[in-house]
């Protein structure tokens, strides 16, 4: 993954997370948070490895 890959990634849950100071209680702030870093890391990882595969229980030969 270049630099370029990651900030592209990024970008797209900057405007989440702008999003973000609309939440009245912390409670909703927190939880929202975490989705979106949850996913931005999922997303950085699978870049970083490689393509999941459609069937994950199928095993490489």
């Amino acid at each position: 993954m270049s630099k370029a890959e990651y900030l592209a990634l990024a970008e797209q849950k900057y405007n989440d997370l702008q999003d973000l100071k609309k939440k009245v209680t912390f409670y909703d702030y927190e939880k929202s948070f975490e989705e979106i870093w949850m996913d931005l890391g999922r997303q950085v990882l699978e870049k970083n490895l490689s393509q999941v595969p459609t069937d994950r229980r199928k095993k490489k030969a």
